[in-house]
């Protein structure tokens, strides 16, 4: 699975555009800890960490974020996890689910 993307579109706007989705889209969605480096000539770095509920997985997940403009584009990388049982991590596709939020509501500014 590649899990970096580059897109079109803002550091800010691909933040927002996350955000939206997990938090404001979903019952149990939340931010945990959004962390942000700015550097002197304005490019920056933030890494975001969300949690959510998945029935499927039987309990939370986490979606870690990292958003930057350190070259000429804007790029994700994300990353799910946390979501298996027992001694294989089963957890019936709730990660790659959780995971899959994100090109899907950047799948427009994705180049």
């Amino acid at each position: 699975m590649n899990n970096t993307l580059n897109v079109s579109i803002s550091v800010e706007k691909t933040v927002n555009l996350i955000y939206e989705e997990v938090v404001n889209c979903s019952i149990t969605g939340e931010l945990l800890d959004k962390y942000e480096i700015n550097s002197l000539d304005n490019k920056k770095c933030i890494v975001m960490v969300f949690d959510k509920h998945y029935y499927r997985a039987g309990n939370r997940l986490t979606l870690t974020v990292i958003i930057d403009s350190l070259e000429d584009v804007t790029r994700v990388h994300y990353i799910s996890g946390g979501g298996g049982k027992g001694l294989f991590n089963f957890d019936g596709g709730a990660s790659e689910s959780f995971a899959n939020i994100v090109p899907e509501v950047l799948k427009e500014y994705i180049i």
